[in-house]
């Protein structure tokens, strides 16, 4: 009767550990990512810049002509807005979260969801872009519809 009894503390005492009656855990600091020692200055192009614009719409008629042959390309970008600036909260990587409304030369508009993000372009220099058009996120890299490019 006493093993089980000590059987039965035993559980018990895991069980409340694991819910979180056991010693409180302390969270890691947040150091904002512009105290670090190899700081960021979230200095990002806006969401309507041309720059990051061109490189989604070279970037995607390079895709589209040397791998899927579609021949589909952005004819233009419309309705173009911020959805969110450092969501993953002020230690991270500064980024910049857009959507847009493209026309596309098949004649369909479609919502474009992309990031531009400090320091992630080529070999770490400048600026980087990732991007996910709707219903052409043909790996599902960013599914469901483009929702994990998105904040």
């Amino acid at each position: 009767m006493a093993n089980r009894t000590s059987g039965l503390a035993a559980a018990l005492a895991l069980a409340a550990a694991a819910i979180g009656g056991g010693p409180a855990a302390s969270a890691r600091p947040l150091v904002p990512s512009e105290y670090r020692y190899e700081p960021f200055n979230s200095n990002l192009p806006a969401c309507a810049d041309p720059e990051p614009l061109g490189e989604i719409r070279t970037t995607f008629r390079e895709r589209e002509q040397q791998y899927w042959r579609t021949g589909l390309d952005i004819v233009a970008f419309e309705v173009v807005q911020e959805t969110g600036f450092r969501s993953n909260g002020l230690d991270y990587i500064p980024r910049r979260y857009c959507e847009a409304r493209i026309a596309m030369s098949d004649s369909k508009v479609r919502l474009l969801s992309y990031s531009i993000s400090q320091s992630l372009g080529p070999i770490g220099f400048g600026f980087g872009v990732e991007w996910c058009v709707s219903g052409l996120d043909r790996f599902n890299a960013n599914a469901p519809n483009c929702k994990m490019a998105r904040p």
